[in-house]
């Protein structure tokens, strides 16, 4: 498998993620000269030498794999593309994105920890919090717009902060900046979720994020085929001073010795394995990545706008519209605003019927399509929260939330016209 060396040193260079993304698959060689990496089916691997399956056992051997429920050469591959697209220093896939949260939560937390999150949080996150505390981890979700709210949460026991870059559906966008800096001041894990923005937008890294989190089934992919989810390490945590990290795994650089544990209990304990086609999938899907999210934050914006100066319109949430409470920290901290949005209807009792007039936007679950999706909030995926939990989160009864796609602005904006009409 022969290595581009121009290729590879070029990678030293500084250059634009798409430029880096497009070409990241010939840095280290691909078989036959193939422009992209195959898909290896192959679950069981072999060795030339026992010595070399040994050490792949025991962590001491690097240049093999062992049985494909804790990778393969193509989920290797993607991890690659994803590490390098977060500029972190390694990266776990998952087969979904609350794989990859659940193996994080679980590997690195213990009966007697403490966990603060956003109150804003993904409804499957919301619920897998839920089955955290039945394990003896307590859990405080707070306001983490204000990063007062998140310090006076913590705990002597708090081993980790989680949130979200932008809250779906309601985007509100929470001080990523201020509580990057508290959980350097205090030793504590920071963990964002980066899936409704990409880094693409944004790199979590800015702010001090110790771990990464990517539902790579949405922006990333972002074609709506392929499930998958990814945890990156940025490098900027000090694992030697985490207490709940096994002896067995505190070898070699300590920066790959939290992103080891979630490998090993998280992966290959608990099975969440991404295949390799799904892999293949995503990261032919992520070189797209720029184009797509550029445009549908350029539609999402228009159409944010058209939106909030209609009569039968009450309220748009879109980080950057003027209006929105977090415009000045959106601007500040992303490069666009991305393709989520939501709306309230004047009159909430309408809403089966205008949802039902739309021809164009699809009215299904999902995120990060190509193609507009549009969806009633409250009595579908936020439906098992409840009334208390979706007041806490700003979530109206007569919510809907837009996946914004591909398509021209003017045919969506006519079809939500003759809609609403």
């Amino acid at each position: 498998m022969p290595i581009d060396t121009a290729l590879q040193e070029s990678f030293a260079v500084s250059r634009a993620l798409s430029t880096d993304n497009v070409h990241s698959d010939r840095r280290f060689g691909v078989e036959h000269g193939g422009l992209h990496k195959p898909i290896h089916t192959s679950v069981q691997y072999g060795f030339d030498r026992v010595e070399d399956l040994i050490g792949a056992f025991q962590g001491t051997y690097k240049g093999g794999y062992q049985y494909a429920r804790q990778g393969t050469p193509t989920t290797a591959a993607l991890e690659s593309k994803i590490t390098a697209l977060e500029a972190g220093v390694g990266t776990v896939c998952f087969a979904t994105g609350m794989g990859a949260i659940a193996a994080t939560l679980l590997s690195l937390l213990r009966a007697g920890d403490h966990l603060v999150a956003s109150r804003f949080i993904f409804g499957n996150t919301n619920s897998l919090l839920g089955t955290v505390e039945g394990l003896g981890i307590a859990v405080d979700k707070v306001n983490a717009c204000s990063v007062e709210a998140v310090a006076a949460a913590i705990r002597p026991e708090t081993r980790m902060v989680f949130v979200e870059t932008i809250a779906n559906p309601r985007t509100q966008v929470v001080d990523l900046e201020g509580i990057g800096q508290l959980c350097r001041e205090r030793g504590i894990v920071y963990v964002v979720d980066n899936t409704i923005t990409s880094p693409a937008l944004f790199r979590p890294r800015s702010v001090g994020a110790s771990l990464v989190i990517n539902s790579l089934t949405k922006t990333i992919a972002g074609h709506g085929e392929a499930l998958g989810g990814a945890v990156t390490d940025t490098g900027l945590f000090d694992w030697t001073v985490y207490p709940n990290l096994f002896s067995s795994y505190r070898k070699g650089e300590p920066k790959g010795w939290g992103l080891l544990q979630i490998r090993k209990k998280g992966l290959r304990d608990m099975g969440g394995t991404m295949c390799s086609d799904q892999a293949h999938r995503i990261s032919i899907g992520s070189e797209t990545l720029s184009l797509r999210i550029k445009q549908a934050s350029k539609t999402a914006l228009s159409l944010a706008r058209w939106l909030e100066q209609h009569p039968k319109i009450d309220a748009v949430h879109y980080p950057w519209l003027t209006s929105h409470a977090d415009h000045e920290r959106a601007k500040r901290l992303f490069s666009a605003g991305s393709w989520l949005l939501s709306f309230e209807l004047r009159d909430p009792s309408s809403m089966i019927d205008v949802l039902n007039r739309l021809s164009l936007a699809i009215k299904s679950t999902g995120l990060g399509d190509t193609r507009t999706l549009i969806i009633p909030v409250a009595p579908t995926i936020f439906w098992e929260a409840g009334v208390d939990t979706r007041k806490e989160m700003g979530i109206a009864e007569g919510l809907i939330r837009v996946s914004v796609g591909l398509e021209e602005v003017a045919d969506l904006i006519a079809d939500f016209e003759a809609a609403l009409r």
